[in-house]
């Protein structure tokens, strides 16, 4: 019996042993393309897998779901939560419009994104980070270089700043002994590491400041002093990170335009030792 909780793909592979061979050749065609469930009828189906519609009702109560629908609801909820193999289609990978399409869903995620900020809660947090002992990134999966990018361009002006986990330590040793005079950024996107809601939970049972930004769903609702929510929608089979990447940016700017001549020494310290080094 499948669990309610199990994905399409992990119920498809736990019943292979036990298909009947017309009901085989509906499993290869999910395993191959999940996400063309999310856009095929049940007859759509029987066609492109050459069974009968009946069998393909069969296969879907066999998988542990009331009706072909419920699949199909099933299938769109792994799409939006940004699992590649379920937004990778069958239609091929002809270049027809798919820059212009990108290009369009960038610019609407910008727009989306931008438009829900607060510039108060943006130089709020910027002054916050400016103020902190110590500065945290942490981000896992696809926000873990997102997370190295917005710690690198902090670095310009604060003298303490990693991304968690540190190279070599547990998240654990990395969090452990941050306090009230510090400051923890998370980028918080979806399919995030089994991990992340722990962190933000013992992160909340401390004095440290936390700012979120990403784009699950549920994101207004987690534990956090400032929340930015990003647009990642997208054509393809990718979610579409430029906004995120964009509220990244515009966090580090401001927090080297506010950091006043504090900051432009240490800038000025930096670009010295660089001579010195010859390192650029």
């Amino acid at each position: 019996m499948a669990k309610p909780s199990e994905t399409l793909l992990a119920r498809v592979k736990a019943a292979l042993p036990d298909l009947h061979p017309s009901e085989r050749r509906i499993a290869e065609v999910l395993l191959s393309f999940p996400g063309e469930l999310a856009s095929y009828t049940g007859s759509e189906l029987a066609q492109l897998s050459n069974v009968s519609n009946a069998t393909v009702s069969r296969f879907v109560r066999r998988i542990g779901y009331g009706s072909y629908e419920e699949a199909r609801q099933a299938v769109r909820a792994e799409q939006k939560a940004g699992a590649p193999l379920f937004r990778f289609g069958s239609g091929g990978a002809e270049l027809n419009g798919a820059v212009a399409a990108h290009a369009e869903q960038s610019r609407a995620n910008l727009d989306a994104t931008f438009a829900r900020l607060d510039e108060a809660s943006i130089d709020a947090l910027a002054r916050a980070a400016l103020a902190a002992g110590r500065v945290r990134v942490a981000g896992f999966r696809a926000g873990q270089p997102m997370a190295r990018y917005l710690g690198w361009q902090m670095t310009q002006v604060l003298d303490d700043v990693a991304t968690l986990p540190r190279d070599g330590e547990t998240l654990a040793e990395s969090v452990t002994g941050l306090g009230a005079c510090d400051c923890v950024l998370v980028l918080a996107l979806r399919r995030p590491a089994a991990v992340l809601d722990p962190l933000l939970a013992l992160l909340a049972d401390s004095p440290v400041d936390v700012a979120l930004i990403g784009d699950l769903p549920d994101l207004d609702r987690r534990p956090a002093r400032w929340r930015f929510s990003c647009a990642t929608s997208a054509p393809g089979p990718l979610l579409n990170h430029v906004a995120v990447m964009a509220v990244c940016n515009l966090l580090a700017a401001r927090i080297i335009e506010l950091s006043g001549s504090d900051g432009r020494r240490r800038i000025g310290a930096v670009e010295d030792a660089h001579l010195r080094l010859g390192e650029l």
